[in-house]
């Protein structure tokens, strides 16, 4: 069976367009613990939890394109943008760290812009691991958990945030220096 072409990237541009139905999920209800919040949770869980698909079917088939190198970091920063941002409106989590977090993030994005023109950067693996770590804190801060096992259930999901966050900025520092490097290598040559 011959996959399309376009169907990793129609998958990325699925998960783009759930992050603003997420968010009005998440917060048409003030962050009620109720079915919106239940949902909102589901509707990021699969939505990032598709990263693994799109990419899988497009190196599985051979039709992995610059397109979908630069869509998949922007829907996975889309989704964990929307959720950082609606966890500190429900004062959920501090906006230092939303702000933190959104600064690295769109700050990568607009430099892999700049340079597009010059190569496409494919994710590092310490960006990747940053993106998992990302999604599991959030996903477990956006399930209301603490209705169903207790609210010891917030200090783990503050351990797996704080973690999210160390890896954030670790992996734009790791970013920034091997972007440095290469530069410097392409340089001398």
């Amino acid at each position: 069976m011959t996959v399309p072409r376009q169907l990793p990237n129609a998958i990325t541009i699925v998960r783009i367009l759930c992050a603003p139905i997420f968010l009005w999920m998440l917060l048409a209800d003030g962050g009620a613990d109720g079915p919106l919040r239940w949902w909102a949770a589901v509707l990021f869980i699969v939505a990032i939890a598709t990263d693994g698909i799109d990419g899988a079917i497009a190196r599985r088939n051979g039709i992995v394109t610059d397109l979908g190198k630069i869509l998949d970091p922007i829907a996975d920063k889309a989704l964990t943008g929307c959720a950082f941002v609606g966890l500190s409106i429900l004062g959920e989590l501090w906006w230092w760290v939303t702000i933190l977090v959104l600064v690295r993030e769109i700050g990568i994005t607009v430099y892999r812009f700049i340079v597009v023109g010059d190569h496409v950067l494919a994710a590092a693996w310490m960006g990747k691991l940053k993106t998992v770590a990302q999604a599991v804190a959030l996903g477990l801060a956006l399930v209301p958990l603490w209705t169903v096992v207790g609210e010891w259930i917030l200090w783990v999901n503050g351990v797996l945030m704080a973690v999210a966050v160390i890896l954030t900025v670790a992996s734009g520092i790791d970013y920034l220096v091997s972007e440095v490097r290469a530069a410097r290598a392409k340089g001398t040559r």
